[in-house]
């Protein structure tokens, strides 16, 4: 076992594929996969499976990646003391569902880094996709949320993939509509309020079911619908069709003012929002500070954040 296969197999999980990876190295897939072999029948294990659909961690190659990053960054230290070399980028990668809040802490995270390098990720994923972005360790957080109705299936996944939920917040439901829309003035908003609006609602793909639905809440029929895929085309048809979406009451102030706002919605449903991690891993210390950041921006909107 060396370094450099240590070192190939963290970027080959940074990278998320063999040959993403095999171009950020500049060697060659073949040398890379080799040497990847060849470190699984050193080890006696295999650490990746391979499938049409890519690559993906093992069981016993989520536990070797954690003492392969121990050991690389203790190689790290002993460079930083002895030789004077720059220390590593640091490193943070994130997936989350469409919330603003996450993206505004993930803003105040960078902006606090004394790093002089750094390398960091945040993605928009769908659900099941932030779950297996977690399990395979692409990302170190996951942010979600559970209620009444889907927590059973979302933590029966988690356990499976032995990822662990730290809530952060409770949040009543709120409507997402144009502040030019009759129902703005309302101080609170039913289903049957919003029957003639379209329902915009973030698409969850093929494997997607009610329970991955990053709504809380859905109409029991709607004449009018549209799937979409990014946070930008939902708000801006919410604004130019006069569409509605369903989520926690936190948005984005500047936009707040200008064009969107939010009215909460006459149901007793509640979505518990927080944070999935890999309970194999230890996170970096930039995933420490995004987390800390994740709590102040939540608290700074007027919410409760859940300690512990």
């Amino acid at each position: 076992m060396t370094l450099l296969q240590l070192q190939y197999i963290v970027k080959i999980v940074e990278c998320g594929s063999m040959n993403e990876a095999s171009h950020a190295l500049y060697i060659s897939q073949p040398a890379l996969s080799s040497a990847v072999k060849e470190l699984e029948k050193e080890m006696g294990i295999e650490i990746f499976t391979r499938s049409s659909q890519g690559i993906a961690l093992t069981v016993d190659g989520v536990e070797f990646l954690q003492y392969a990053r121990q050991i690389l960054d203790q190689t790290e230290l002993m460079n930083e003391r002895y030789k004077h070399t720059k220390p590593r980028k640091q490193l943070c990668q994130v997936s989350t569902q469409h919330y603003m809040f996450a993206v505004e802490a993930f803003v105040e995270m960078i902006n606090s880094s004394d790093s002089e390098e750094y390398e960091f990720s945040i993605r928009e994923d769908r659900t099941r996709e932030i779950i297996e972005s977690v399990a395979n360790m692409r990302s170190e957080i996951g942010i979600l949320y559970t209620s009444d109705f889907n927590r059973n299936v979302i933590n029966k996944l988690l356990r499976e993939k032995h990822l662990e939920f730290h809530p952060l917040f409770n949040a009543g439901l709120h409507v997402f509509i144009s502040r030019e829309n009759p129902l703005a003035a309302k101080d609170r908003l039913t289903m049957e309020d919003l029957k003639p609006y379209p329902f915009i609602q973030f698409e969850q793909g093929e494997e997607g079911s009610f329970y991955f639905a990053e709504e809380a809440v859905w109409p029991e029929y709607a004449s009018k619908q549209i799937n979409v895929t990014d946070r930008a085309t939902n708000l801006n048809f919410i604004v130019g069709l006069n569409g509605y979406t369903i989520s926690t009451g936190i948005d984005n102030e500047d936009l707040n003012t200008e064009k969107i706002v939010t009215v909460p919605l006459d149901a007793d449903d509640r979505m518990l929002v927080g944070w999935i991690t890999n309970e194999r891993s230890n996170l970096s210390h930039a995933a420490e500070t995004y987390i800390s950041k994740l709590k102040e921006v939540v608290r700074k909107h007027g919410y409760s954040t859940i300690e512990g």
